[in-house]
This record gives C-alpha cells, structure tokens and sequence, in this order.
C-alpha cells in the first residue's frame, strides 16, 4: 500500500535504533550492528541478522557499529544502515519522508552536519535533529514546557546525557561517552582479571542485563549466573559462577564516573531550579537505568528521589514521536533542519 507522505522519528544509539513512525508508534527496534564483506567492502547484513554473527563470522566478514559514542564513526556503513530501516519503516512513499532524529546534548558542528547529510542522503526530505535529553523528558512524560526545573540521565550505549530542562529548553547539560558499552567492557575486565576467563561482548551484556544490580534491593532477578568462557591459563572452556552481588565491583569505575557528572551538573543547576530538581528528583531513561539499584545509588550518592521512566529504553523514539504530532506548533528542543531539494 502506498502513503504520500509520512513523519518519522529515529532514535539512532550507539548500541540500538529505534523508528517512530507517526500515528503508529515505534514500528522498528533492530541493533545498530552492520557486517561487511572485507573483499567487495558490500553490506551483506543489517540490524538483528548482523547481531548474530557477531563472535561467528568467517574471515572474510567484519561486524561493525558504524554508530560510536552517538555520532558517526563509520558513514558508508551508518547510511546504508539508515536506508535500510527507513524503507524498513516507511514502505513505499510518494513523497520522501520528514526525520526527526536526536544528537547527544554536547556535539560539534561537524558531528551534526554528518548526521544531517546521512539522513538526507539516505531518503529525507528534511532533517531536525533534537537533543537527546529533550527528547528523552517528553518521552518520560515529562512537560518540558512547565516554569520549572527537571533532571533527565539518559543512559545510553555510547553516551550518558544528563540535563536540567526547564521552559522547554536546556537550562545545563553534560554528555559523557560512558554507557551501556563502557560498562560491559568493565564486566569483560572483571572477568579477565579475577577469575582468569576471556568472554565476550555479548556475554558481558548478557550477564549486566540478566543478573547486574549495584544496591541492595528486592529483586526478581537471579543471583548468581553461570559465564562460559575461554581459560586464559589453559586455554580451554570454562564455566564460573558470577554473583549479582559482584556487578558493583565490576563496573565501578565507569558508573562513578556517570554519577560524578549529575553531580557536576547538579552543582551547575541555577541555585533558582535547585528547589525544583529537589521536588521533582532525577528521571532516568535509556537501556541502562534498568540497572537493578541504581536509582536508589543515585538517590544515596545525590541526596535526591530519582525514578526510572517507565519504558527507559523507549523514552528518545517516544519523545521524538510527541514532538513530530506537535511539529506544527513549533519543533520542541530541536536544534537545527536541513532539507533535500
């Protein structure tokens, strides 16, 4: 069937993508994950069938994450990616469709304009970036155009942005490329150098996402898990059991450095929004605020409530789609367009 026309909203992670599509919601969650052909240089797998290659592959095959730190690293790869999920998304369209799609808070003009000219490139007719934390408030249910101060952490793959949003706009705000990813690197060391066993990428998340919980609170999860992994002595197969009760250990070094920057940002907070971040406490969005425990880490390293949206990992592509439906009052939060001709 064909449309004329359509608005769409990209959340394009590090670690994932998600598509909004106006009046359907998200219609498209796939992996950032791309694997190339080292001979043709071709992309012979996009999204979840590039996933599972990943620790597969034949020789001949590079798996890639053309997204690092919430910006292009790779652009022949991120276009293709974005043409994929586009149709993907879209069908066919008589007229190319309007993208919204959002950057971290601190992003240079180059990263920016990169962005802009692989979304046009890749079947835009017009492109309006918004910044992420903006996007992840409306997302939360947040009214950013309220006369008062919230925090929003949106704790991504590749980057953390943290923001104090009021009347619409941001007030302060700090982006750090540590994340999701940075954590589960964290893990791999753990492993590597307390029980002597080489896993990998996938098996680190596995185990952050399965069993992960850095403060003591009731929980539905295992305690413990069995990782598989290869021997660094032997150089065998090994299985050890880790406890849900290690993850802080595991990953302290990153996560204090996330909790070091809402603390910077807090002390940067206009001492007039301080009584309003103190009311409405700190909202956390993006796949790793469902860390187990960390909005009551949060809380006791902070001194403020902190909540975890109720779809975290949603909240970017959701905010992006409130803001598509209101386009014509105004784009919330955005930060520049450009279009095809």
């Amino acid at each position: 069937m064909f449309d004329f026309t359509t608005d769409i909203g990209i959340d394009l992670g590090t670690s994932s993508v998600l598509v909004y599509v106006k009046d359907k919601g998200i219609v498209l969650r796939e992996p950032s994950v791309v694997a190339i052909d080292n001979n043709t240089g071709n992309i012979v797998r996009i999204g979840k069938e590039a996933q599972q290659m990943v620790g597969r592959a034949p020789e001949n095959v590079s798996i890639v994450r053309p997204i690092k730190d919430g910006v292009i690293s790779q652009y022949s790869a991120t276009l293709k990616m974005l043409q994929h999920f586009i149709k993907e998304s879209c069908g066919s369209v008589f007229v190319r469709p309007r993208v919204m799609i959002c950057v971290p808070s601190e992003i240079s003009e180059a990263e920016e304009m990169t962005i802009m000219n692989a979304v046009n490139q890749a079947g835009a007719r017009q492109t309006i970036l918004i910044e992420e934390p903006v996007a992840a408030a409306i997302g939360a249910g947040i009214n950013i155009d309220a006369p008062e101060g919230h925090m929003v952490v949106d704790i991504g793959g590749g980057t953390t942005d943290i923001a104090v949003i009021s009347y619409g706009g941001v007030v302060v705000s700090k982006s750090v490329r540590i994340a999701g990813n940075e954590l589960d690197e964290a893990i791999m060391s753990y492993m590597r150098k307390h029980y002597k066993v080489l896993i990998g990428e996938r098996t680190a998340e596995e185990i952050k996402i399965k069993v992960g919980k850095v403060f003591d609170v009731p929980s539905k999860k295992p305690t413990e898990i069995k990782v598989k992994g290869r021997c660094l002595v032997k150089g065998l197969p090994k299985v050890v059991n880790f406890s849900a009760n290690e993850t802080l250990d595991a990953i302290m070094e990153p996560l204090t450095a996330i909790i070091d920057t809402i603390c910077h940002v807090i002390e940067q907070t206009p001492p007039e929004l301080l009584g309003d971040v103190y009311k409405n406490g700190i909202t956390l969005t993006g796949g790793g605020a469902k860390l187990t425990g960390l909005d009551k880490l949060i809380e006791k390293t902070t001194g403020l409530r902190a909540r975890v949206a109720s779809d975290p990992i949603s909240c970017v592509a959701l905010g992006e789609g409130k803001s598509l439906e209101n386009l014509e009052n105004g784009a919330l939060g955005f930060l520049g367009s450009f279009g095809n001709s």
